[in-house]
């Protein structure tokens, strides 16, 4: 089930949103310079380390480390897959939450996917790329404010005859929760050494955006909805 487009009209230009996904792009196109026997060792320099994490939760070098794993990814699927994730649910929470608050909350879900992660693997000594935890957080967000809105996904039977569905949010995006606690618990134990998916940083990411969307529409009321006629 992949999601291509949601049906919930873009009200106004979703600046961060564009941003975020051009940044993503251009450190992307900077890793492509970058030798590939020297790639990893950038990661362990720059990014977020989780045993390093997990030694000083609280520190400088610890907040620019994973600000600065939110913009590295591990190939084109990896980035190809976060950026359509970001540009098809992400317009709808920026235009809700405002673009001084949307960059705020995204940088924010960032952290609790890298600590969420650190927590399950804390004395885990790889590098977290990718920007997969902040998304989740607006998936999360996306789950709350807008669960009855139609998300087109393309879905493949039998690895032939794709179709086209147009399915609730809730559904989508729940789906997409629960196949992550489900990986996430059978890579309990498993040997991550030569690294894999963050699944509980996801997992992290997505709670984070759960709550804080849940707050602040407590505070500011819901969003604008959209009635579906079939």
């Amino acid at each position: 089930m992949l999601p291509v487009n949601t049906l919930h009209p873009v009200r106004k230009p979703a600046y961060v949103t564009y941003g975020l996904i051009i940044l993503n792009a251009l450190v992307f196109l900077w890793q492509l310079t970058v030798p590939t026997s020297q790639l990893n060792q950038t990661f362990y320099q720059y990014a977020a380390v989780m045993c390093e994490v997990a030694q000083a939760p609280v520190s400088g070098e610890t907040f620019l480390d994973i600000v600065r794993s939110m913009f590295f990814h591990g190939g084109w699927a990896h980035l190809v897959g976060n950026m359509t994730f970001l540009w098809i649910f992400g317009r709808n929470v920026e235009n809700y939450f405002g673009s001084k608050r949307f960059l705020l909350f995204y940088v924010m879900w960032g952290f609790a996917a890298a600590f969420a992660e650190t927590m399950i693997n804390t004395g885990l000594c790889v590098p977290m790329i990718g920007a997969s935890g902040a998304i989740a957080g607006v998936l999360g967000s996306y789950l709350i404010l807008y669960p009855g809105t139609r998300v087109r996904v393309l879905i493949v039977f039998f690895r032939f005859f794709p179709k086209f569905y147009d399915i609730p949010a809730l559904i989508v995006l729940g789906y997409w929760f629960v196949l992550q606690l489900f990986n996430g618990f059978l890579s309990l134990g498993a040997n991550t050494l030569g690294g894999g998916v963050a699944f509980f940083a996801h997992i992290g990411g997505f709670v984070g955006g759960l709550v804080l969307a849940f707050i602040y529409m407590m505070l500011k009321g819901p969003p604008e909805r959209v009635t579906y006629i079939d």
